[in-house]
């Protein structure tokens, strides 16, 4: 396990090399992203973003959604994986949103996990886009990551992880930290050809 001064060492050379990560899944509204982020799983933002695109743009409210049957909305996302069961859960948030939350997303993490499909890694997204409460959810990203550079091992599950890294990260950097690790995971540490000879980091890695 790392220690606090070299986690401090890791986020400085992220923040260097992504200063501006943020979220990449597209939205205009509260619960298009917790759609969005149900839909992520298993798939990339761009494959995301490419379908809900559509999905909104064709039901461009909570109503409409409702409204639109399950054949509809897994049409228009039907070039995602697990698309049937996606659709199902799509139909699940917005149902839920409107009867038990009046229309309004909720911040609270666990009120968040009884939407279908949204467990703590995508609430904890949810939280830190929509509401900017801080938060570290652990994505696969992350896990690799973390387990490169020592700071996790492979027994680990996300929320220990991101218990580890709330431990080595100040509050107030968990949402930057969060976008910053994601990039360098999808960008540069990759899980095949990580860009090793350009990385600073070579020494804390076990890769």
């Amino acid at each position: 396990m790392i220690n606090k001064e070299t986690m401090s060492i890791i986020s400085n050379y992220v923040d260097s090399l992504f200063p501006n990560a943020k979220c990449e899944l597209f939205y205009n509204r509260d619960y298009e992203l917790a759609i969005a982020v149900m839909l992520s799983a298993q798939t990339t933002d761009k494959a995301v973003n490419a379908v809900t695109y559509k999905l909104f743009n064709d039901f461009p409210s909570l109503k409409d959604l409702e409204n639109a049957s399950l054949e509809e909305i897994e049409e228009r996302i039907k070039q995602l994986g697990l698309y049937k069961n996606k659709a199902k859960n799509i139909k699940g948030i917005v149902h839920k949103i409107i009867t038990d939350f009046h229309g309004e997303l909720p911040s609270d993490k666990d009120l968040l996990q009884t939407l279908p499909g949204i467990g703590n890694k995508s609430a904890g997204v949810i939280r830190i886009e929509v509401f900017k409460i801080p938060d570290l959810p652990v994505d696969t990203h992350i896990i690799r990551i973390t387990n490169r550079l020592g700071i996790a091992n492979s027994k680990d599950e996300p929320i220990d992880i991101e218990k580890k890294l709330k431990k080595l990260i100040p509050e107030s950097n968990w949402i930057k930290t969060h976008h910053q690790l994601i990039h360098f995971g999808r960008y540069f540490c990759t899980a095949r050809s990580p860009k090793c000879e350009e990385c600073a980091l070579r020494k804390y890695c076990k890769y």
